[in-house]
């Protein structure tokens, strides 16, 4: 077996774990928090399962069934006294009726339980973040704008002028906030962008930038357009970053015209270089032509002249490798929680916005939830558990929507019975979860398949990409050829 294969190996017994320890933990602990909460309220504990279906192993003690079940979308603690949810946990063997009743104030203890355990996990986790750091990029902390682009692609593939070059973004332009939003950095410009929902009178997509230009704040109206395979809203800006050379082969172009390693691009001609694709740009000009690069090195700006005459077949980066500044932000868990909250609140938001572009298949199931830990765990731990933060503040919130299956539904429930002065029908509420289940399983499936095929997807853009970065350092490493 090869070393390659084994630290294969490795990679995928790690990525399983992180999914197991985080995705099914986070599972485990809103359960936990229901379990707990009705036994310290005396209520009847039937069963306690981790997953839906028939049982894969189980055992008793002190009368509860615990089980771990084959179908892993979730779990449930079996509450005969508080709500009848035979659909989806099987059938009880509990008479119900012959326990005692139950308070409002413990119904509405027990089911907001699991969305309270939820956010302490949270709380816990994003303590353990704020103490050894999140690591971050300077193109994702900032809200800069390093490059616009020219064009932009629809979701048919075909191109159009970019609405950031149609309505006069410009590289430099700070964004600091969208339709009155405020942005904190670019993942949250990207969210905040991709759920708006403002329209024009006849229909267009409308979002108003407000940035900063100069020390001067101005508003500009920007019509985002559909774009790529999820077609979603996007206008063609990248976000400023300083590139840093990482890597220059000593037979490459790049060295061969004076960069060393280290050196940090600062200019393009005279102008700010914000972001590497205004260099691609250049070096993909159908006539080429002579350019100044300015590099800070040691402290001291540098000129670098390159030459129209280039070798044959130059790659696109002059043959270097490039890095940004990396670093590590420590922010408080309660910051941590409310920005989780924040972007869960504003996609819940747009999915009920007649005007918005969001839809139930733009949604992650257990399938994408899974497939997004995976990725985690190969970008580390520090992103494992900004994962798992978000998906337990996920997690509650969604449960606590008064929707029937959910917590908020059998609060909802418990709250309309209280202020009509008795209880629904056992037989409205049993039809009614019935049809949320069905309801609720229909759903899972549906954006499951948008899962999948994302997956695979990117399955093969990943491999398509890695032949292309393998072509691109074969060229570089290749002695120039005048």
């Amino acid at each position: 077996m090869s070393l390659d294969t084994i630290t294969s190996l490795l990679g995928n017994v790690w990525s399983i774990a992180m999914m197991v320890l985080f995705f099914g933990g986070s599972i485990f602990v809103h359960e936990l928090g229901h379990f707990l909460a009705a036994r310290r309220r005396g209520v009847k504990v039937e069963r306690f399962s981790i997953g839906f279906g028939p049982k894969i192993v189980s055992w008793v003690r002190d009368g509860v069934e615990y089980r771990l079940s084959w179908l892993p979308l979730g779990g449930y603690v079996a509450l005969p006294q508080l709500a009848d949810m035979a659909t989806i946990e099987g059938e009880s063997d509990v008479e119900a009726e012959k326990l005692p009743p139950v308070s409002y104030s413990t119904r509405m203890i027990v089911f907001a339980a699991g969305a309270v355990f939820n956010l302490v996990f949270a709380f816990a986790l994003a303590t353990v973040l704020w103490i050894a750091g999140q690591a971050t990029s300077e193109e994702l902390s900032t809200t800069r704008i390093g490059y616009v682009s020219r064009t932009i692609s629809l979701a048919d593939g075909s191109a159009v002028p970019s609405p950031a070059s149609l309505a006069g973004l410009k590289v430099g332009d700070t964004i600091r906030a969208l339709d009155g939003s405020k942005v904190n950095d670019w993942p949250d410009l990207l969210q905040t962008l991709v759920t708006s929902a403002g329209r024009t009178g006849d229909g267009q997509r409308r979002t108003v930038f407000t940035i900063e230009r100069a020390g001067q704040t101005m508003d500009i109206i920007v019509n985002p357009i559909l774009s790529g395979d999820e077609k979603i809203r996007k206008v063609g800006i990248l976000a400023a970053y300083t590139p840093i050379v990482a890597a220059v082969p000593e037979n490459s172009f790049a060295h061969k015209i004076g960069l060393r390693l280290d050196d940090r691009l600062t200019a393009l001609d005279g102008s700010p270089l914000l972001n590497l694709l205004t260099l691609y740009d250049v070096m993909q000009e159908k006539v080429p032509r002579a350019f100044t690069l300015t590099v800070t090195r040691a402290g001291q700006p540098v000129e670098i002249e390159v030459p129209a005459e280039r070798p044959k077949g130059s790659a696109p980066l002059l043959g270097a490798g490039f890095r940004t500044t990396i670093g590590f932000t420590h922010q408080n868990p309660l910051q941590q929680i409310y920005g989780h909250l924040a972007m869960t609140v504003r996609t819940l938001w747009s999915l009920i916005q007649p005007s918005s572009d969001i839809g139930i298949s733009k949604l992650s199931g257990p399938v994408g939830i899974g497939r997004i830990f995976w990725d985690a765990s190969e970008a580390g731990i520090r992103y494992v558990l900004w994962i798992a933060i978000l998906v337990n503040v996920n997690l509650a919130v969604f449960n606590l929507l008064p929707i029937p299956v959910l917590d908020g539904g059998h609060m909802l429930f418990a709250t309309v019975g209280k202020l009509r002065g008795r209880a629904l029908s056992p037989q409205f509420i049993a039809s009614a979860q019935s049809l949320f289940v069905v309801l609720l399983f229909s759903m899972i499936i549906y954006v499951s398949f948008f899962d999948v095929r994302r997956l695979v997807r990117d399955v093969k853009a990943d491999a398509q990409a890695k032949e292309a970065v393998a072509e691109q350092q074969k060229k570089a490493a290749a002695p120039a050829q005048p």
